[in-house]
């Protein structure tokens, strides 16, 4: 029965091919909008996931107050109200995992007739371990390089490329910051850019005592810009934000009434902020083509409201010779359901087409998940459903007498 009345929609969508196709035409644009939206959307969110995962999980950056001196303030990051001290202490807390003293700032670097500005961090070990930064070639430092202030670098890819030729090998060479040498004994894995838009791999990594004392400079001994501090969880963040904002108004011996001399940021927060943008956009692009199915919906209502129309004197032999209500709705039901289908198909392979082709002419990620595609299906044939019960329930509500009488 079924394979029959399959066989009749078929041939009732050949007799009216220009009509069926400029129907389906509204379904083929609207699943193919879906696709391409949803993928580019998706595509977003993966790269911002990538993105917020070079940075490292469960992370926050404690950095030093501002400064004034004969009336000029400086702005914060300037001071020097942390000291490694502070770092200790932190290291001792409930739900802290691992903690990095850093000192860093943008230096001019020579490396025979080639110079380079990149940002300078002088840290411990463990700033590698918390920022998730694994060494691409050649070794790391250790503490033994912090206690010797020992001349020794870790560059970026950005840099090696900057200072190099594409064929020079970068380790074992000796580079000049603030005419200081500096051995390059490892170069670090890409991280490409952060949340901010700057270049990860733009950075030269040094012990933190060598860059105090040969680099920047400190006014006081053990002086740092920036604390880098793992929680051990995310849920564990908001009680270790706590702690380490109690303890250094201890240390710092802030009263009640003054504000803090430094600043904490939740880099966590600022992921979670940017992969929400990016999920809301998705849904946004996916909800404005999703508008498209609707007016192909509205489409097949119509077109099929035209052939109820067209063949009403054709419903009223088939319920003269035996046909039930239901054989006329399931009939027509069909018919709908078999267009929105079918162009449902089409849009599929015209939306995967264009979003392969949006990836392989452009440098925008594309992220094409079946969970998407079968979304949009499933929409669509719902949408063949919905538009289409009710011709086919007028179909099948028609007086039988009245149309055969239909001329």
């Amino acid at each position: 029965m079924l394979s029959v009345m399959l066989g009749e929609a078929w041939h009732a969508m050949g007799c009216n091919r220009l009509r069926t196709a400029l129907t389906m035409l509204g379904m083929v644009i609207g699943v193919g909008s879906v696709v391409l939206m949803m993928a580019i959307g998706q595509g977003a969110q993966y790269a911002v996931a990538q993105t917020i995962s070079t940075m490292g999980s469960n992370l926050y950056v404690i950095i030093a107050g501002w400064t004034q001196q004969a009336g000029v303030r400086s702005g914060g990051g300037y001071g020097f109200t942390l000291r490694l001290g502070d770092a200790d202490a932190i290291e001792e807390l409930d739900g802290v995992s691992l903690v990095a003293p850093a000192h860093q700032g943008t230096q001019q670097v020579v490396y025979g007739s080639k110079n380079w500005s990149s940002v300078i961090v002088g840290t411990t070990p463990a700033y590698l371990e918390a920022r998730a930064w694994s060494v691409a070639s050649g070794y790391g430092m250790d503490d033994s390089d912090v206690r010797s202030a020992t001349r020794v670098a870790l560059v970026g890819k950005t840099v090696v490329e900057s200072l190099f030729e594409a064929d020079e090998e970068p380790l074992g060479k000796t580079i000049r910051i603030r005419n200081t040498p500096f051995t390059i004994i490892g170069t670090l894995a890409p991280k490409g850019q952060n949340l901010d838009g700057r270049d990860q791999d733009d950075t030269i990594i040094v012990p933190l005592t060598t860059a105090q004392r040969k680099v920047f400079g400190v006014p006081f001994a053990g002086s740092i810009r920036q604390i880098v501090v793992q929680a051990e969880s995310n849920e564990a963040m908001p009680a270790v934000e706590k702690s380490v904002t109690a303890l250094l108004r201890q240390r710092h011996r802030l009263r009640a009434d003054q504000d803090n001399d430094f600043y904490i940021r939740n880099l966590a927060a600022a992921a979670d902020s940017a992969a929400e943008t990016t999920r809301v956009m998705s849904l946004l692009l996916g909800a404005i083509a999703s508008v498209s199915l609707l007016v192909g919906g509205i489409g097949i209502m119509n077109i099929m409201l035209v052939s109820v129309t067209e063949r009403t004197r054709e419903i009223g032999v088939r319920m003269a010779i035996g046909a039930r209500q239901k054989d006329i709705l399931a009939q027509f039901l069909l018919e709908a359901i078999m267009i929105s289908i079918t162009g449902c198909l089409i849009g599929l392979a015209l939306g995967i087409g264009s979003a392969l082709a949006v990836n392989a002419l452009t440098d925008m990620v594309i992220v094409i998940s079946g969970s998407a595609v079968l979304v949009a299906f499933v929409v669509a044939a719902g949408v063949g459903v919905f538009f289409g019960f009710y011709p086919a329930r007028k179909a099948a509500a028609l007086d039988p007498i009245e149309a055969l009488r239909y001329q």
